[in-house]
């Protein structure tokens, strides 16, 4: 499985970016995919998650009503569209595969590699 995340860069404060992450190597329909992410010196912290097959969805209270996920499937890309950006959302951001959209928080099963997001305030 490969994961590919893209979009990244420097916004100032109450802008917006657009992540992308671009899923290979096997079928995602029983799985969801979701995005983590990481700041310099603080542990790696769950952001979204959706259901593949549906397009359910689940979020971090942190990014809830400014950050919307989303797929297609038949690109089998990921997005998350992030909104009214704060410094503290400033980190690296993971794409990562799981179980379920809920099993995401403690179980990933694999992870991208990471795009740098900075929000200047």
């Amino acid at each position: 499985v490969q994961l590919q995340a893209s979009g990244g860069g420097l916004v100032q404060a109450g802008g917006s970016l657009r992540l992308s992450c671009a899923a290979s190597g096997r079928t995602f329909s029983s799985y969801a995919l979701g995005w983590f992410r990481q700041a310099p010196g603080k542990e790696r912290e769950f952001v979204a998650a959706i259901s593949w097959s549906d397009g359910s969805t689940y979020y971090a209270n942190s990014v809830k009503g400014r950050f919307t996920i989303s797929r297609d499937n038949a690109k089998n890309t990921l997005y998350l569209q992030m909104n009214n950006l704060k410094p503290e959302d400033s980190a690296v951001y993971y794409c990562a595969v799981a179980p379920t959209k809920v099993a995401m928080t403690t179980v990933t099963l694999y992870w991208g590699q990471g795009t740098q997001v900075t929000v200047s305030s």
